[in-house]
């Protein structure tokens, strides 16, 4: 392999089709979190599905 060309890389077509969706705003935000923090984050979502979980549950039966 010879050394890097300094030429810039032409767009990926389907990468760009993708990012027109991504709000890179909230990735900045999360990635100015420390790991610990995202997984408390993390922690505190998948209570919170358990929660809407159970409730659904407990509709159906009533």
């Amino acid at each position: 392999m010879g050394p890097p060309d300094d030429s810039p890389l032409e767009p990926d077509p389907v990468i760009e089709a993708y990012k027109k969706g991504i709000d890179r705003s909230l990735l900045r935000e999360r990635l100015k979190k420390t790991p610990a923090e995202r997984v408390e984050d993390l922690v505190a979502l998948v209570a919170f599905a358990d929660e809407l979980a159970a409730a659904g549950r407990r509709t159906r039966q009533s």
